[in-house]
């Protein structure tokens, strides 16, 4: 009674672990697919960057601070060569001016709790690449492999080379995806922990400008 019930369970546990095998595939494919267009959204980001250097920050620094009213500030914000993120954030500090201290560095808080929320989305998708595509590649190595040993003990030689060439394939395709996720994730990581410094000390210098201005 034990040995059929073994017999039993271990068929079921194998037609489980088959069955998961062609999900496993399609997920992969899916993975390959979104880490070569986040390739490509990486390269054009990349492309299209710019450099914000310290003296570029000083610069709009000191023309905000000899602005004359509020209007003005906005207008140099607004021509200066700096991302679009950073306009809109600091055109948004300038007018908190209507507001109190306290209230104007809160909401400065939130700006950049925004960006910050905005960034860590742009890269959950290729962190999730990363850490799941090795391991999707893993099964996909072993599913094929319990088949492919049947077929060796049964001398079906082509049963095998069918089994290892997809253990091989999803492995290749697991740890391509997880390769080049972990590269756009770690740049972009960088870039955007850059973007957060410099936001922050540009929200702070400003509201000191507002503030002087105020008084």
């Amino acid at each position: 009674m034990e040995i059929i019930g073994s017999q039993i369970l271990s068929q079921l546990l194998h037609a489980i672990s088959q069955s998961l095998l062609i999900p496993v595939i399609i997920v992969l494919v899916l993975f390959v697919v979104y880490a070569l267009i986040s390739l490509g959204g990486f390269i054009s980001e990349y492309s299209t960057r710019r450099k914000f250097k310290i003296s570029n920050m000083e610069d709009l620094i000191r023309q905000l601070r000899n602005s004359t009213d509020f209007d003005q500030m906005k207008d140099i914000v607004k021509d200066f060569s700096i991302a679009q993120f950073y306009k809109d954030d600091l055109i948004k500090a300038i007018d908190t001016n209507e507001f109190s201290v306290e209230t104007r560095k809160a909401l400065a808080s939130k700006l950049i709790e925004k960006e910050e929320i905005r960034m860590e989305k742009s890269v959950e998708k290729t962190d999730t690449v990363v850490r799941i595509g090795p391991t999707l590649g893993l099964m996909g190595t072993l599913i094929p492999m319990g088949p492919g040993l049947a077929a060796l003990g049964a001398g079906d030689i082509q049963g095998l080379a069918q089994a290892i060439i997809v253990a091989f394939d999803t492995t290749v395709a697991g740890l391509a995806a997880a390769t080049i996720s972990y590269v756009v994730s770690r740049v972009r990581k960088r870039w955007y922990e850059e973007d957060l410094s410099n936001l922050d000390v540009l929200i702070t210098s400003t509201l000191e400008i507002v503030e002087e201005k105020l008084n």
